[in-house]
Parts: C-alpha cells; structure tokens; sequence
C-alpha cells in the first residue's frame, strides 16, 4: 500500500520525465502486440470486464499481434463454479475470438496451474535479496494494523522480519512455522518505479515520503498473490501493452518495482476509467445494468453491446456512432482512450439495438437466425403453436415493425395483428375509432368492401383515394377506418405498408368483421 499519495502534472514534471510524457503523440503501437485480459473467475462477466476485453482485442486486431486470454484463478476462496467457463462463453458470444487461452495455445492459461512458475520466481527474489520471508502470525499483523489506524497512519508493514539473519530464518523454517514471502520495496527516493507514464492518464508520479510498502508475493499456503502472478505472466507471455481498470492504477508502481526487481522490461499501461451508474455511482456486479448475461437475457444482440460498450471510453475521430466489429478493429486507437468516467445509458444502448437489428435483417446470413428466434419468441407470447407462426409472417412482420422494435422478443406485442384478427372491442380500437365521425363508419366499411370484392390493380394510395370518393368522405377517414379494422389500434406501420404485408384475403375478413362489430353496438 502506498504510505503517501501525490499525482504530479506533466508540467511539474521533470525534463526527462516530460520528454517521456510528450511521447504522447506516438503512443500508437509501431511493432505487433501481445495483450492479455485476466479476469477472476469470482463471478458472472461484468460490463467493465467486457470493455476490458473489448479494448484489448481491438489493439491486437489494429496493429497485429495476439489477444490472450489469463484466468486468474490464485484466489481459490472466492472461485465461482462454472465462471471460468462463463467468461470463455461470453468473449465468444461478443466475437472477441482469442488467440491463446485455456485450450488454445502453447502455454497454461490457468494461474492456479502455474504455481511452481510463481514459486520459482520468488525464489529468485529472494537470492537477489529483492524479497524477505515473513513468519509475523496473523495477530500482531492485525495489532500492528490497529494501532497504526488509531495514530492516524496508512496501514503497513514494519519490516519486522526484513532484518532477520541467516541462522534465524533456517531455524524458524526447521521449525515448521509459516510464513509469507513479501516484497523488498524501493526506497522513498526510487524514481522510477511510482514514476511512469499511462496512456490514458498520462504522466504519473505516485512517489511517496515513505516509499510502497512490502507486499505479500507468497501467501503462507505457497499460492501467489495478484502482484507476483500478475507481473511473471506478463513477462513469460511477452505481454507489450495492459489495458486494465483505473482500480489497478495504484497498483501500478509495485508491478514496475517487480518488472526493475527482476531485470525485466515493463509493459505499457493503459488504466481506463470507471463506468457509473446515472445517479453518479459505481456500476458493479451487482447492478441490473453490470452482469454481461442481463444484457444478453434482455435480448440485446451481441453486435449491439459491443458497440456500445467500445463508446464507454473511446472517442472515434468522426462522429459515426454505429460500428460494426470489423469496423472498430480499423478504427480503435490508444490515442482514442477517454480519461473521463462513462455513464452506462440503456437509452443509448436501445437505441444501437434498433439500429443493427435492422441491419441484421437485412444480411440473409443473420436474419436466418433472427426470424426463428423470433417465431419462438412470438410463439411464447401469443400462446400459439410455433408450427403454426410461419417463418413468412414473422419476417414480413420484422420487416413493419421497423424502428419501433428494439428487442425480436417484443414482435408480438408490437404487431400482434400479423399473427391472427385482432379484437376491436378494446381501448386501443375505440381511440382509432373515434377519430372518425360516426356517420362514415358503415359507409366507408361498405365502400371497402365492394372495392375488395375485384382485383385491386392501382397503388394502395390510389385505392383509398377512390374509396374514399365513392363513400364521399375525406382520403384521412378511410386510412383511419382501414387501420382501426386492420389493427384494432390508433398508431402502427403506414396504411400502404400494412396492405400489403396482409393476405388480400385477410383484409376482406377483417373489414368485415368490423362492420358487423359496429352494427352490434
């Protein structure tokens, strides 16, 4: 833990350090990358994870290179059965087809695997004097804890045991006593390690008058904690970029202080924002909008959520707000990564859902899909038998629809008139009904009537027209009177449209049901 906190701004930085920070303008990779997203499985996909994965894919399929996915599984208290599966499951409903990963690629891709890796490591930490055992019991930790808090300072470790001799520590392990293996931490005058600079946030210095604390590396059960395993794998896996949350932000000088302990080169870093709730306040996992699986479960295509998630964060250089994966591979910069915090918007997500079902439809390699999606999902709501909801209807029924569908599980209730006669005893009838003058009502129905009974060989403009000359009452009348007998509602799909996605044969009946409707009142 950080003993004290001081962000510094690039002007206040050092010429060195402002020459690094002015590489801003190059910031976008000139070599092929390597990135990873290493997710815990402690849970369903969280919309921020999704982004993650999003943003880290979209680097490697810009500028060449490879997406890997790491589960990060050292944590084995707080496992979830069956989540490791779920995210795998969920980057591949999103498309975020990985190149190396748990059954796919050359290496292990579970932490929990690589235990003898992270123990060997920390091994070698401690040949270089770059780490310490630790055999301080749980009790005096939370001693030590509780009487620094009440003196008003940061938690953190004293150093007990970083002076312990030779034959001390040879004692103590003949013992048997446990112990963990923590960190050597750089001195308060290290200028490297709190010093660097992020992509997003660009030049940090998190140098503090008391330096970093000594942070665990071996838990006292041998398992690594988050910081050694995370910093090993990054080198063994030639990770180049991390895309991570901003919550790792502050983690970040101890995994430099790792990569300098080592001898290694760091990656580069790249922390992204926080998401928030409307009201201002963190989305978590568990907020109704923060599990990928809700969005899924509410209907959203995948191309939509992750259009929308790519603009939680990332400006594009032009005002086009609808994407399509392949067009954000062109288009994803690091230059692009916002350091404001992103408000999640269902508002705008329904929106994108209208917009790339529509064009989903209009892809015969989709609407395949979508229509038998849809005819179950209309056979569910109207109770009706899915043999008998033909694929036909429901794709001329899609197609009505239009722009007032944001979801295909909604169809039914958009246009409930395409799958069978609607009832026109209810509210929604009376209000189309009484937008016209009671007087026409019968002889509209009839003059309706007698001009179905022959082919109608003008457009269906043309034929309300004539209608409505030959009942002598306003074109605007007939359009309302065929919609009131056609939908039994006051708004729907124009009058044109509707005519001709009905059976010609479909319209005769219902034009006569209205009429005997009237005459029963």
């Amino acid at each position: 833990m950080l003993q004290s906190l001081r962000v510094c701004s690039r002007q206040t930085a050092s010429r060195a350090f402002s020459r690094q920070a002015g590489a801003a303008a190059s910031i976008e990779p000139t070599a092929p990358v390597r990135v990873r997203f290493a997710p815990s499985p402690t849970g369903m996909l969280h919309l921020g994870g999704l982004r993650t994965a999003l943003f880290n894919y979209l680097l490697a399929r810009r500028y060449g290179g490879e997406f890997i996915l790491r589960i990060e599984d050292t944590d084995q208290a707080r496992l979830v059965p069956g989540a490791a599966e779920g995210i795998v499951q969920m980057l591949e409903w999103a498309g975020l087809n990985f190149d190396e990963g748990p059954g796919k690629g050359p290496d292990k891709y579970f932490q929990s695997q690589r235990s003898d890796i992270y123990r060997k490591h920390a091994q070698e930490l401690l040949d270089r004097g770059a780490a310490y055992r630790c055999f301080c019991s749980t009790s005096r930790l939370e001693a030590l804890r509780t009487e620094q808090t009440a003196q008003g300072r940061a938690p953190a470790y004293d150093r007990h045991c970083a002076h312990l001799s030779s034959r001390q520590i040879d004692e103590k392990l003949r013992a048997g006593e446990r112990h963990t293996v923590r960190m050597r931490a750089p001195s308060a005058e290290d200028s490297d390690s709190g010093r660097f600079y992020d992509i997003v946030h660009r030049a940090m210095d998190f140098r503090g008058p008391a330096g970093f604390d000594d942070a665990v590396l071996l838990k006292s059960d041998g398992q690594p904690t988050y910081h050694l395993a995370n910093v090993v794998d990054d080198h063994l896996m030639r990770i180049t970029h991390v895309l991570r949350g901003e919550e790792w932000l502050m983690s970040t000088p101890k995994h430099r202080a790792l990569f300098t302990a080592f001898g290694w080169q760091a990656p580069q870093y790249a922390h992204l924002p926080l998401l928030m709730n409307p009201d201002g306040s963190k989305l978590s996992k568990r907020n109704d909008d923060g599990p990928v699986q809700r969005y899924i479960d509410d209907g959203y295509l995948p191309e939509s959520l992750v259009n929308y998630t790519a603009l939680l964060g990332w400006h594009p250089e032009t005002p086009q707000e609808l994407f399509t994966l392949r067009q954000l591979e062109q288009s994803f910069s690091l230059a692009g990564l916002s350091r404001s915090k992103s408000v999640v918007s269902r508002e705008r997500l329904d929106w994108l859902n209208r917009q790339h079902l529509r064009a989903a439809l209009a892809d015969p390699d989709k609407s395949a899909g979508l229509i038998q999606q849809a005819r179950a999902e209309v056979a569910a709501a109207s109770g009706l038998e899915t043999a008998s909801v033909r694929p036909e209807t429901v794709a001329t029924a899609l197609r009505l629809a239009g722009d007032r569908l944001t979801f295909t599980k909604d169809l039914y209730n958009a246009v409930p008139f395409m799958f069978g006669d609607p009832a026109l005893d209810t509210t929604a009838a009376e209000q189309a009904l009484i937008l016209v003058p009671h007087e026409f009502h019968i002889p509209i129905l009839d003059a309706l009537e007698h001009a179905l009974a022959s082919e109608v060989s003008e457009s269906w403009i043309g034929f309300a027209k004539s209608v409505a000359a030959a009942a002598q009452v306003p074109t605007k009348h007939v359009m309302m009177m065929l919609r009131f007998a056609l939908t039994g509602e006051r708004f729907g799909p124009k009058i044109p449209e509707l005519l001709d996605a009905l059976p010609v044969d479909s319209i005769k009946r219902r034009i006569r049901s209205a009429k005997t409707e009237i005459e029963s009142r």
